[in-house]
């Protein structure tokens, strides 16, 4: 099997343990979705101060409308741009809520489905697997291993999408406001992509090898602890 099935075939196990749980996935995506938004639209009230409050300037006609339910002088801009930080606070902080508590929700029933399945693996294999793997490296894949696949699922999976959703968003509205200075402020993307790149490919190594000191210690110790009463008793 190459590295690249390998990982295919991974991507795949996860996506069945995940699969159950679909539609607690979907609200997420949707709560995912309102923190987007909400992060794109932060700025905008200080937009309707500044120029509609301290220059001036007239509204949009949609946004007369609005302001036109509070009244017609700048005290009513001011209060429109106050309920508006209100509004975009609130919806981003219950969106928020709503992503944490539905994505742990999700990685608690995924690490539970991953560890007792995995149980029931290592209760398979044969002999020569166990003498071929230590303990240490067994109980690592049961407790940290998943643990970081949970971890995956609560922060990484929807923080990803979150941060691309708004960057997208981001760079639209620059291209909407001046497109030449957006596309001077993305030339440095590609740079940034380099060094990121590389400082990943160091930082993955450096994780694995922890990974495998830390099963290497977990087998010592258990070693350890599991004759500490023979030595004991010999001493």
């Amino acid at each position: 099997m190459t590295p690249h099935t390998a990982k295919k075939s991974k991507a795949v196990s996860i996506i069945d343990f995940l699969r159950p749980h679909w539609k607690a996935l979907t609200l997420a995506l949707l709560a995912v979705a309102g923190q987007a938004a909400t992060d794109l639209l932060e700025p905008w009230p200080l937009k309707i101060v500044l120029d509609y409050l301290l220059q001036s300037k007239q509204p949009p006609g949609w946004m007369s409308g609005m302001i036109g339910w509070i009244g017609q002088d700048k005290l009513a801009v001011l209060n429109f741009a106050v309920v508006a930080v209100a509004v975009i606070a609130i919806v981003g902080a219950l969106s928020s809520l709503l992503e944490k508590y539905l994505t742990t929700s999700v990685g608690q029933w995924v690490m539970h489905d991953l560890r007792r399945t995995l149980y029931h693996h290592i209760h398979r294999l044969s002999l020569a697997e166990h003498d071929e793997r230590r303990t240490g490296d067994l109980i690592g894949r049961v407790t940290s291993d998943i643990d970081a696949i949970q971890a995956f699922i609560t922060t990484a999976l929807l923080g990803i999408l979150t941060s691309v959703l708004t960057l997208l968003g981001i760079v639209g509205v620059m291209l909407y406001l001046n497109w030449r200075f957006t596309l001077i402020s993305l030339s440095i993307a590609p740079v940034l992509f380099l060094v990121v790149y590389s400082f990943t490919r160091r930082i993955k190594k450096a994780s694995h090898d922890v990974r495998k000191k830390e099963s290497e210690l977990v087998s010592i110790v258990e070693e350890v602890f599991s004759s500490i009463r023979v030595v004991k008793a010999f001493a």
